[in-house]
């Protein structure tokens, strides 16, 4: 079962350095702006990219919706990772700050 956290408490976690966020989204998607200091690894991607994810921290992932990042946290979740959360409501819930490249 996947384990979701508000927007709210994704930007504490980010403001903190408490947490590690992943976007699952595309490369067009993510550019055109994210979460500050989110590591970008797409859904399709992820399987192959599993080392670059750390196992001793929150791990929280994120997407437009939060359908995709549902299914990253359950990859995750499934390889052995134990602290992670899907941000509910995706980038459409998201408030704070972005930046884009």
């Amino acid at each position: 079962m996947v384990k979701h956290l508000s927007s709210e408490r994704v930007a504490a976690l980010a403001r903190s350095g408490q947490a590690m966020i992943i976007d699952v989204r595309e490369s067009g998607e993510y550019a055109g702006g994210h979460i500050p200091r989110a590591k970008h690894i797409s859904l399709g991607q992820l399987v192959h990219r599993l080392k670059e994810v750390p196992r001793d921290k929150t791990v929280v992932v994120v997407c437009r919706s939060g359908s995709r990042s549902k299914k990253a946290a359950e990859l995750l979740s499934e390889a052995g990772f134990r602290n992670v959360y899907n941000m509910s409501g995706g980038m459409q819930h998201w408030s704070g700050p972005t930046v884009q490249h």
